[in-house]
């Protein structure tokens, strides 16, 4: 009986299998729970409107589409980028994941828990940042921000003030922790937003555009962090999304690209470029998108 249930469950690992919208098609084991799944994820927004007729867009229908049927999962302990335009449905997506975000129709699952019938169960098991935060108070202190964020998530005052002063030298915020945080630049509350995002060692992580606002430099760190310190044992799993390419490459070992609302495809960046024939990951998103130049009179001059 468990081998003909395995046998029924699986499905080959195609592109079909991977893109539909569909709870059956999505590759699944009973073997280990999936870190985040999502199952035909759609999110509708009423249309936006000027004018008088702004005053009727809470009675009218909502008929825009954010997402319409993504359907994923992501493996624990591993990285999986979201790659799309702005407008795509990246952010939607992190935002209903997150239980920020009620969707129109389907399922988002954290560790096993429904975003929308479990939201604090799902609370517990996630770590988030969106690169545009201002959920701080902004008459506290960057330290006094993490010490309260720290007790939300059941954090000792030791332990919280152990992994403070870590995040504070990981992200050169020793001077942010005794200033009010409406006094501090826009990167310098970007890094404090990680650091609030990881404090708790989140089995799950969510990062919006996660080096938006940080200069090269802190970008460069704030990756290596990543790559050797959050990703490297496997505990934790990372969805992300991003516009920085070589960011993308280095830190996800798939990549989930999206384009208005829809799934085009989820690999490895190499299968990805195999696929379309493309030298590279950027190429390789713009054939996806029907936005690509022809490689071939480049192909062929090499």
């Amino acid at each position: 009986m468990e081998t003909e249930e395995l046998s029924v469950r699986f499905r080959p690992h195609s592109a079909a299998g991977r893109l539909s919208s569909t709870r059956e098609n999505v590759i699944s084991f009973s073997v280990t729970e999936a870190a985040v799944s999502v199952s035909n994820l759609q999110k509708f927004f009423p249309p936006a409107r000027s004018g008088w007729r702004a005053f009727l867009q809470p009675f009218e229908k909502p008929s825009v589409a954010a997402l319409a049927g993504i359907s994923f999962e992501l493996r624990p302990g591993e990285a999986l980028a979201l790659l799309g335009a702005n407008g795509a449905g990246k952010s939607t997506l992190l935002r209903i994941v997150a239980t920020l975000l009620l969707p129109t129709r389907g399922h988002a699952r954290v560790a096993g828990h429904d975003a929308v019938l479990e939201p604090r169960a799902v609370r517990r098991q996630l770590g988030y940042h969106a690169g545009s935060d201002s959920g701080f108070y902004s008459r506290l202190t960057g330290g006094e921000n993490l010490r309260f964020f720290g007790r939300l998530n059941h954090l000792s005052n030791a332990a919280a003030k152990k992994r403070i002063a870590s995040l504070a030298a990981q992200f050169h915020l020793e001077e942010a922790l005794d200033r009010q945080v409406r006094t501090l630049s826009s990167g310098t509350v970007q890094r404090l937003s990680l650091a609030r995002a990881l404090l708790h060692e989140p089995h799950v992580l969510l990062l919006d555009e996660p080096t938006r606002s940080l200069d090269a430099i802190a970008a460069a760190e704030f990756r290596r962090f990543l790559k050797s310190e959050i990703l490297r044992g496997g505990g934790t799993s990372l969805l992300f999304a991003s516009h920085t390419l070589p960011e993308v490459e280095l830190l996800a070992d798939r990549v989930a690209v999206i384009d208005a609302g829809r799934l085009l495809a989820c690999d490895t960046p190499a299968a990805l470029k195999r696929s379309t024939g493309a030298p590279t990951l950027e190429g390789a998103f713009l054939r996806l998108t029907g936005r690509a130049p022809d490689f071939s009179s480049e192909d062929a001059k090499e």
